[in-house]
């Protein structure tokens, strides 16, 4: 099976595309981890992406889906996937289209209060990704990464200024990707406010029921 995850910062995405795959064996594959694994290992498409972001611009759609269809190629993927943070546009939607299929698109909601209260708690372990909460999901050593032990950092746009402008950007390109996939029959809602048990249980009835009896 292949699924998309949506929703809006901090509704908890990369949290539960982890753990169903974890779980599920499926791929979970994160355009975050995808920039990070390319830079680290100074491929020519990883050249590219650090050039653009160290000149502090936004990795532009052809880019970001080259380097989403090459990672679909690998073969850990072949058995099925979760894509986290992918697609954004509706652009980057239907060029997916056109190199995978998607089974279904899970969208997390959550209020814009609760997405500023969720950030602004975040704590980012930034070599690998990681990320947890002051409140719902704090490491084992306040402020210390569990795996590596090195500290962990507040992101910039983590602030509630930076917070609203996200909300503001993911609203006008994001809902265009909803519509989407919504036309398409392939998205669910998903109530995303509750505790990570509670929304993981509710991803995993919903799951049961698309798979064939």
């Amino acid at each position: 099976m292949n699924i998309v995850f949506l929703g809006p910062p901090g509704a908890g995405k990369g949290t539960m595309a982890e753990r169903v795959a974890d779980e599920s064996g499926l791929a979970h594959v994160s355009t975050g981890d995808i920039f990070r694994d390319n830079i680290r290992n100074e491929t020519e498409l990883g050249r590219a992406v650090k050039e653009i972001i160290d000149g502090g611009h936004l990795v532009p759609d052809e880019l970001t889906i080259e380097l989403v269809q090459d990672r679909l190629h690998e073969a850990d993927v072949q058995l099925g996937w979760i894509l986290d943070g992918f697609p954004r546009t509706r652009s980057q939607a239907e060029a997916l289209s056109e190199f995978a299929r998607v089974d279904l698109v899970i969208l997390l909601n959550i209020s814009d209060e609760e997405v500023i209260r969720r950030l602004s708690g975040r704590r980012v372990h930034p070599e690998s990704g990681r990320t947890y909460h002051v409140q719902f999901n704090p490491p084992a050593k306040e402020g210390h990464d569990d795996v590596t032990g090195e500290p962990l950092i507040t992101r910039d746009d983590d602030d509630e200024h930076a917070i609203q402008m996200r909300l503001s950007v993911y609203k006008e390109q994001t809902e265009p990707v909803i519509a989407y996939y919504r036309k398409r029959k392939l998205l669910v809602d998903v109530d995303a406010s509750g505790t990570i048990d509670a929304v993981a249980t509710k991803i995993h009835a919903l799951l049961k029921k698309q798979q064939p009896s």
